[in-house]
């Protein structure tokens, strides 16, 4: 009961009105981020972190929740309305949706996705109450040994499933790594690739990175794509904004399953929502053969209640992974963990205890944005839609300036906006040639904790690497890692398999 008493009290603190006042922005701007194609939560937080310095740490992460999960809603109204998801884990709700539009039931097709949305989002949300203080308590036995194995485990589990070629997975991963390292050491103090540049000594801010990859590198990837001849053709809802009655009882069981699919992929380190979306989808597709009228194709509401209830779902839960853990699971996760770092906050065992009057109003505001964005979204979606009648060269124009804004305004220095650039283009030969984004943030987040782990193990030890498999909690991660790989490498055999039949 002591998780209730808290949550109270934090429910006290989040409704204050300038909190309150954070939590409409971060919906706002997660949303209207969402809608155009290209961009998401990801790059809205990374666009954001540079400029909520100024913020109290509560307030600013308040926001940054209403911009994680509103990102996700908006990512479903293009992909419904456009057939253009602006993130993966949208992915899987276009294949309903948009037939649904097409079909003239747009205004149903985007309340489906905001209650799924909602409910999938809510469900995580009182599940992270009771199960984030008991993550945290189980952490803090947490010594070098785990702590390095639940880095390897995000490092292997990331970038072997989140690409079709693991080479590029490891590619992505390694360049994390590489950038995580350079600076001084904090052990020796000798310098480490810092090519002998004076402002690389503190190491390359994370800030620099995240923007350079996710935000500036889109702009220059969508900029090269972009053709003058071709216009967006745009579905506007239509009809009632509402469902009836027998469309919420056929869509009900399929938001249900769809979160009890998403839920555990909020602690398993898979790079995001796109894996239970389409878990979730291809479940509902297989019971969907079994009736005597099959639906999917030609825009089946369970097709689309799915994938939203389970991407929540899994959402909802990577911040309780995060909060009580330190373990991000998906690109924006790890931006979030840099955001903790950069307010000097360190999300694991101690946060529960030491920034109570953090967490709490935090896991409140969930609740309050999850209600919010419902409210924001099922009478607002055809407002959204119309984000897209910006032409694109001055959108992305602007989106470029901000980045830029964004990074000088934390370090006052012109070197490193061209380390933002450099760093940009290397986002954009990444997206060219179809390596995941995601192996990059985990690395470059998780790279310093790894290299800690290792040393602080090796050092209590006198160098005995059996120190790193001599408790049982390691033990288990490195096995449920192994289990991981297995049943990767044998759904690719079998798609490999069926694809040369």
């Amino acid at each position: 009961m002591d998780q209730l008493a808290n949550l109270l009290a934090g429910f006290g603190d989040a409704l204050t009105p300038m909190n309150m006042l954070w939590v409409l922005v971060g919906c706002l701007l997660g949303t209207s981020v969402g809608v155009v194609p290209g961009l998401g939560s990801s790059m809205a937080v990374a666009l954001l972190l540079p400029l909520t310095f100024a913020l109290d740490p509560t307030g600013a992460f308040i926001m940054f929740a209403g911009v994680y999960f509103g990102g996700l809603f908006g990512d479903s109204t293009m992909a419904i309305l456009m057939n253009t998801p602006g993130q993966g884990s949208a992915i899987a709700s276009t294949f309903e949706g948009h037939q649904m539009a097409k079909s003239g039931r747009a205004a149903q097709a985007l309340a489906t996705a905001a209650i799924g949305a909602f409910l999938g989002g809510m469900i995580a949300s009182v599940v992270v109450v009771f199960l984030a203080p008991r993550l945290a308590d189980l952490s803090a036995a947490f010594g070098p040994a785990e702590y390095l194995a639940l880095a390897l485990f995000a490092f292997v589990a990331t970038s072997s499933i989140v690409s079709d070629s693991v080479v590029k997975g490891l590619a992505s991963l390694v360049l994390g790594l590489s950038i995580a390292v350079v600076g001084i050491d904090s052990f020796t103090g000798a310098e480490r690739f810092t090519l002998g540049v004076p402002e690389m000594f503190d190491g390359i801010s994370i800030v620099t990175v995240t923007v350079g990859v996710l935000a500036l590198g889109e702009v220059f990837h969508v900029a090269s794509r972009i053709r003058r001849d071709t216009a967006a053709h745009e579905i506007r809802p239509s009809g009632r904004p509402f469902l009836s009655r027998a469309e919420f009882v056929e869509a009900l069981p399929a938001w249900l399953r769809g979160t009890a699919i998403g839920l555990p992929f909020g602690i398993i380190p898979v790079g995001g929502s796109e894996v239970p979306t389409f878990m979730a989808y291809d479940a509902e597709r297989r019971l969907d053969r079994r009736r005597r009228d099959p639906q999917f194709g030609k825009g089946a509401i369970r097709g689309l209640a799915a994938p939203e209830a389970a991407g929540n779902a899994t959402t909802g839960m990577a911040m309780g992974a995060l909060l009580a853990l330190g373990l991000p699971v998906s690109s924006t996760a790890a931006i979030m963990l840099a955001a903790f770092q950069q307010y000097g906050l360190q999300p694991g065992p101690l946060l529960f205890t030491r920034s109570a009057d953090l967490v709490w109003p935090l896991l409140a505001s969930f609740f309050i944005a999850m209600v919010v964005l419902l409210l924001l979204n099922l009478p607002f979606a055809a407002m959204w839609s119309k984000l897209l009648l910006i032409p694109r060269p001055y959108l992305y124009a602007g989106i470029m300036v901000f980045c830029g804004l964004g990074v000088y305004a934390t370090s006052a220095q012109r070197f490193d906006l061209f380390l933002l650039l450099g760093i940009a283009l290397v986002g954009f030969a990444m997206r060219r040639h179809d390596v995941p984004l995601a192996p990059l943030m985990i690395g470059l987040v998780l790279g310093p904790l790894f290299e800690t782990s290792l040393r602080d193990g090796l050092l209590s030890s006198d160098g005995d690497y059996a120190v790193f498999v001599s408790h049982p909690i390691p033990v288990a991660i490195y096995a449920l890692l192994a289990l991981v790989l297995v049943v990767v490498a044998l759904g690719r055999i079998r798609s490999r398999s069926s694809a040369d039949v």
